[in-house]
């Protein structure tokens, strides 16, 4: 008996066997049992997962004598010759090649006849979107109504091209793409029936070859047999295929992972004599698996960096770019994203850099506490505390000054004339303001401003505390019951109880204005009108809680 390729020799037979399409087969039996019956059917789906077949099924279902039924009795004339394909009441017909409409009227013309021996007559139409235009017209009225011995069963691989009218007129089931499990799975079945050795990683590099589809699979199973003489290995299916060896694998990553450069230039010739796109879906594959593997070299944003270079240069082979140097550009744009930081890197990476010593002050400074008593250790601590090196406290801030009354001339006269430096010390910098009237709006105006350069100037991590002066008022107060300057009366140690942090420090600053977090929300909230304090003190609400309470003073809060 001459030999039969696997496609064809364990081709299933019943709706038990077919692999990879379980929902349909249990649709398609339910409808056998219950006798619920459509007259037309469309199969569509991926070359290779089971269309035609599952079509044969369905008619000999239909025919066979104990039918029609889900299991077929396989001994019965009707079954046996639906096996060997010679029923003569179930047509196979070829739509890539009796496309036209002299055909589809021929097919109408013989359904007006009823079956010869079954008890339906049975049109398979395969790859039916290769039909015409005018066939289709031709075909749809008796597909809509065909007699009641007459089943149509449709088959293609792009549904999109058939007409809405044919898709309206049959029951649509959709094949999807068979699981590369249930492919190794069923190749391990058949290597056993076969008595050929083989080794399942072997398997897996087959079933991805071929795509989801069954079919191409048992062809490359085939000549795997045959070139691996009887002993089926990764390594003679990666010679066969084109594929990279996994050991291959292994090395590659291994060497963008240690950014190796002179060992990936090595292994970039080596790679020449493969196709450059097979080299990529062949490091996606060994990332995925990876992946799952919960593989500890790789990270989360490693793989999705890794990814995303391997995505964009398969835009690079379209554009009949060379091979070798689409996979340099892959290699070393993996061994840079090695390096790559995250955001959060970045930052802590510049604060520090900001705030760093050279490495010639830092030795002159070791070398100058070495000499210096530990009698003296505020001035060391002062100096470490500034960005350059032998600048005082008080040069600081007149640098503060400079750099605020080149933002801004009016802020900086201001800011020169009511501010007054005390210290800095413990990240801690101690103002004094005698700030009132429009000057006090100002420097609340541009509060983020200071802030921001206060922190350039002395460090990100340094607080403000101000000290209000109690200045001689230029007129009396118009109302007496309500002081806004409240806290700028209360003592300084009452204020350090009072301040359990650096916010609550500068919520202190000037006066009752808003501050901001920024110069945008600044200026924004500059911009608004203001409630004035006594239209708060006239308000039904705070009036009668003065009756009821008898307050000695009344404090207004701006809500940030």
């Amino acid at each position: 008996m001459s030999h039969q390729v696997l496609a064809l020799k364990y081709r299933p037979s019943s709706f038990e066997k077919l692999i990879g399409q379980e929902s349909i087969t249990q649709t398609l039996s339910l409808a056998l049992n219950q006798d619920r019956l459509s007259h037309a059917y469309l199969f569509s789906g991926l070359r290779g997962s089971g269309k035609t077949s599952t079509a044969r099924i369905f008619a000999k279902a239909l025919v066979c004598d104990q039918g029609p039924t889900s299991t077929p009795c396989e001994v019965c004339e009707h079954c046996l010759s639906a096996n060997e394909n010679r029923h003569i009441d179930i047509i196979e017909m070829d739509a890539a090649s009796n496309r036209g409409i002299d055909d589809i009227r021929e097919l109408i013309e013989s359904t007006k006849y009823k079956p010869t021996s079954a008890r339906f007559k049975i049109f398979i139409i395969d790859e039916v979107h290769m039909l015409t235009t005018q066939a289709f017209n031709a075909l749809l009225k008796t597909l809509e109504e065909p007699p009641s011995y007459v089943k149509f069963i449709l088959a293609t691989t792009d549904p999109l091209k058939l007409p809405a009218t044919i898709l309206s007129r049959a029951q649509h089931f959709r094949f999807k793409q068979i699981k590369q499990s249930d492919v190794v799975n069923h190749l391990c079945h058949i290597l056993n029936l076969e008595n050929i050795e083989y080794e399942k990683e072997a398997l897996e590099m087959l079933s991805r070859a071929g795509n989801g589809s069954l079919r191409d699979t048992l062809t490359l199973l085939d000549q795997a047999i045959i070139f691996s003489k009887g002993y089926i290995t990764p390594e003679n299916v990666a010679t066969m295929l084109g594929l990279l060896d996994p050991n291959q694998l292994e090395t590659i990553f291994t060497a963008i992972l240690s950014g190796n450069k002179n060992e990936m230039l090595h292994i970039i010739k080596e790679l020449e004599s493969y196709e450059c796109e097979i080299v990529i879906d062949e490091l996606i594959a060994y990332l995925k698996n990876a992946f799952f593997a919960q593989d500890r070299r790789f990270s989360t944003l490693l793989y999705e960096r890794f990814f995303k270079i391997l995505s964009e240069s398969k835009s690079l082979l379209y554009i009949n770019a060379n091979n070798g140097f689409v996979l340099s550009l892959i290699f070393f744009k993996m061994i840079e994203a090695t390096n790559i930081k995250t955001i959060e890197e970045m930052i802590d990476s510049l604060e520090n850099e900001k705030f760093r010593l050279p490495a010639s002050h830092v030795k002159a400074e070791v070398a100058q506490s070495a000499e210096t008593p530990l009698t003296e250790p505020e001035v060391v601590e002062e100096v470490l505390q500034v960005k350059d090196q032998g600048v005082t406290s008080g040069m600081l801030f007149e640098r503060l000054c400079d750099k605020l009354l080149d933002r801004n001339a009016e802020l900086g006269e201001c800011f020169k004339n009511c501010i007054r430096f005390v210290s800095f010390e413990d990240e801690q910098l101690t103002l004094t303001s005698s700030a009132e009237g429009e000057a006090s709006k100002t420097l609340n105006t541009y509060y983020s401003i200071i802030k921001h350069f206060v922190q350039e100037v002395f460090g990100l991590e340094t607080k403000i505390k101000i000290n209000k002066i109690q200045a001689l008022p230029s007129e009396p107060q118009p109302e007496p019951s309500f002081d806004p300057n409240y806290e700028a009366q209360m003592s300084e140690a009452e204020l350090s109880a009072n301040d359990q942090s650096s916010s609550m420090m500068e919520s202190l600053e000037f006066d009752n204005e808003p501050q901001s977090e920024s110069c945008a929300t600044g200026a924004m909230m500059a911009g608004k009108v203001e409630i004035d304090a006594k239209e708060v003190l006239n308000t039904p609400f705070v009036q009668r809680a003065t009756e009821l309470f008898d307050p000695q003073k009344i404090q207004i809060r701006q809500k940030v």
